[in-house]
């Protein structure tokens, strides 16, 4: 079984491109505020540790987001990945069709 953290993406008050995550750990009840994706990134990667690696996460968006600040964050989050495959070597995706 896997934990399951729930983060969703917000607007900081008042701001019409501020934007952060709320980062929710389901099992726990903890909640860690992120204000940039390296912050989450290594947040996700602490919490994630205390379960073994085995993690399960739900993404939202809180409706007052909008979506140019949402091309943003898709585009920071395939560069971070890139990123993170190119040190690791490997996919982030794990493909789990049988063959």
């Amino acid at each position: 079984m896997s934990a399951i953290f729930e983060s969703t993406i917000k607007m900081a008050q008042g701001s019409r491109e501020d934007w952060y995550i709320e980062l929710k750990d389901a099992v726990e009840g903890t909640t860690e505020i992120c204000a940039d994706l390296q912050e989450y990134s290594k947040k996700i990667e602490e919490l994630g540790a205390e379960y073994g690696g085995n993690i399960e996460v739900k993404w939202s968006k809180d409706e007052n987001v909008p979506p140019y600040v949402m091309d943003s964050i898709r585009f920071e989050m395939s560069q971070l990945q890139r990123e993170i495959e190119d040190e690791i070597g490997e996919s982030l995706i794990k493909d789990n069709k049988a063959n």
